[in-house]
C-alpha cells in the first residue's frame, strides 16, 4: 500500500507583511523566509508525516532552489526516485502573509512544467496505491496519468488546484475530486453545474468540497457527508488545503472509512494553519 503523488515542488519565499498589498501598492514587510512548497510536494509531505509510504514524481531545476523545494520531502522520507532534474529553473512562489494568516500568492512554475507522466512506470500503478494529483503541472500529463492509473486499478484522487482546464474524460475517470469553493465554482461554470452538488451529477464521480473554517462536505451517490473544521487561531493558512488532501489520501490508503479520513484530514489542516510555511 502506498500513496503516489504526481505534482509540483517549489521554493516558497514567504513575506510577513502588515497588510496584503493592493494593486499598485508597495508594502514593507518584517522579513522573508524560504520554505519548501508546491502543492504536490506539500501533499506528499503531509501523507508521509501521517504514516503513508509515499512516492513523489515531479521536476526541479539544477539550482539552489531545488534543495529548498525538496528539503521537506527528504526529511519526511518520501521516495524521490522518480523526481526529474531539468535545466529549467525550480518552481518558485512569492507568498505574502498578513497578521490574520491570510495570504496572497504568485507562482513561477519553472521546472514543474517539465514533469511528465512517463516518469511513473506502469508497475507503480496498481490496486494497492492511491494516486494523488493536482494542477501545477501540465494538464495533459495529469490526464494521461489519470487514465493510466485508472486502467490499472489504482484509486485516483485529483485536487483541482489551481482550477486548470482538464479534459472532461479525465475528470470522469476519477475516484474522487477535491475542490475548494472557488475551484468548484470555476468547474461548475464550465460544466453548467450551478452548485457543488451538481458537479457530482455532471461528472458521475464523488466530489469533496473544502470550506475553510466551515469544514468539508463530500457529495456522493445518494447523500452528502459533512465534517466540521477544528477551530484554531491561524498563523499562516498557506498549504492547509494541501495538508488536508495529503492526510486524506494517507487515511484512505490505510483503509480508513471516508468520514474518518476526512475528520483526520480536517484536524491536520487545522494544525497546519497554526504553523508558518507550507510543507514545513
Amino acid at each position: 500500500m502506498s500513496v503516489l503523488v504526481f505534482g509540483s515542488a517549489n521554493a516558497d519565499l514567504v513575506f510577513a507583511v502588515p497588510e496584503l498589498p493592493a494593486p499598485g501598492a508597495t508594502v514593507l514587510g518584517e522579513g522573508v523566509r524560504s520554505f519548501p512548497g508546491g502543492k504536490g510536494a506539500n501533499q506528499a509531505v503531509a501523507a508521509a508525516r501521517d504514516g503513508a509510504d509515499v512516492i513523489f514524481a515531479g521536476a526541479v531545476g539544477r539550482d539552489a532552489f531545488a534543495d529548498v523545494a525538496t528539503a521537506a520531502l527528504r526529511e519526511a522520507g518520501v521516495d524521490l526516485a522518480r523526481l526529474a532534474v531539468t535545466d529549467t529553473p525550480t518552481g518558485c512562489a512569492s507568498i505574502c502573509v498578513d497578521p490574520a494568516g491570510r495570504n496572497q500568492i504568485a507562482v513561477a512554475p519553472g521546472a514543474n512544467m517539465r514533469a511528465r507522466a512517463d516518469q511513473v512506470e506502469d508497475a507503480a500503478l496498481h490496486p494497492g496505491v492511491v494516486v494523488l494529483l493536482q494542477m501545477e503541472v501540465p494538464p495533459d500529463q495529469v490526464a494521461t496519468l489519470v487514465h493510466r492509473a485508472k486502467a490499472r486499478g489504482a484509486r485516483v484522487v485529483l485536487n483541482l488546484a489551481p482550477p486548470g482546464d482538464l479534459a472532461p474524460d479525465a475528470l470522469r475517470a476519477l475516484d474522487l475530486l477535491v475542490v475548494n469553493e472557488h475551484e468548484a465554482a470555476v468547474l461548475g461554470a464550465r460544466l453548467g453545474a450551478q452548485e457543488a452538488r451538481g458537479l457530482r451529477a455532471a461528472l458521475g464521480v464523488d466530489v469533496m468540497v473544502t470550506l475553510g473554517e466551515q469544514g468539508a462536505v463530500l457529495f456522493r451517490s445518494g447523500d452528502a457527508l459533512s465534517v466540521p473544521a477544528v477551530p484554531v487561531t491561524p498563523v499562516d493558512t498557506t498549504g492547509a488545503g494541501d495538508c488536508f488532501c495529503g492526510v486524506l489520501c494517507a487515511g484512505l490508503d490505510r483503509g480508513l472509512a471516508v468520514e474518518a479520513a476526512m475528520r483526520r484530514a480536517s484536524a491536520a489542516a487545522a494544525i497546519a494553519c497554526t504553523r508558518p510555511g507550507a510543507a514545513s
